[in-house]
């Protein structure tokens, strides 16, 4: 199996899992990926990771990737990926891309489906696909555009520069960087807050897709809810 899916308490956990590839995304890869999202659905909140200290996602597993040749297949291939990017930002909760190791190519593409992403502070991050000769397929240049702007997103993805995470952070593509070592902790514990608060509300509203009315039901919804009020209660029993 290429991926790993773990769903406990309102948290699913995604885990690519291909250490002989540097968990590079191969056709099967995106088949599993797929069922797992599918399995991950009324989850409160996602999280994207890869196996292993060295790598989130190493793009795609170009070994595999070599039978694809004609522009028909190529065309194929991406708009296969490119819909499960997709799927990752379209989820209707928070999704966190946990980088535990370096993002390159088809792999910071994937990062950047995320709605947060949160790096380890030796990860090293390029959209380096001009370095064969190709472009960003994934969805992966437009998002970047949207995270950093249109000018720093060309040169980003035109140069195939690779930021470390102090970098990636200053640029606004990291929105969090923690130490490597108790990394998973880290993340885990911010995933787990995001998927037991009204985080998933919060997306839809900074989203855009509500209109005023909606989210201002939304926040009535919430407001009536028993959890507001028990919550209400504590913090007024303080005085």
């Amino acid at each position: 199996m290429d991926v790993d899916l773990v769903v406990e308490d309102g948290l699913a956990v995604v885990t690519i899992d291909r250490p002989h590839a540097r968990n590079a995304i191969a056709p099967g890869t995106m088949d599993e990926l797929d069922k797992a999202l599918d399995a991950a659905q009324d989850a409160q909140a996602l999280v994207i990771t890869g196996a292993g200290e060295k790598a989130f996602v190493s793009g795609g597993d170009l070994k595999e990737l070599a039978a694809v040749r004609t522009e028909e297949a190529a065309l194929a291939m991406a708009l296969r990926m490119r819909g499960i990017c997709d799927r990752i930002a379209g989820f209707p909760g928070p999704v966190i891309a946990a980088l535990n190791g370096h993002a390159f190519g088809g792999g910071a593409e994937v990062a950047v489906a995320a709605d947060i992403r949160v790096a380890a502070d030796h990860v090293r991050i390029a959209f380096n696909q001009s370095k064969l000769a190709i472009m960003p397929a994934w969805g992966g240049a437009e998002r970047l555009a949207a995270l950093v702007g249109r000018g720093r997103a060309l040169l980003l993805a035109g140069t195939g520069t690779v930021m470390d995470a102090a970098e990636a952070h200053r640029v606004g593509l990291f929105d969090l960087v923690l130490p490597g070592d108790g990394f998973a902790d880290g993340w885990r514990s911010l995933a787990r807050s995001l998927a037991t608060s009204p985080a998933r509300e919060i997306k839809r509203v900074t989203s855009g897709v509500l209109t005023a009315e909606e989210a201002a039901r939304a926040f009535a919804r919430l407001w009536a809810a028993d959890e507001h009020w028990q919550a209400a209660e504590r913090v007024m029993s303080r005085g």
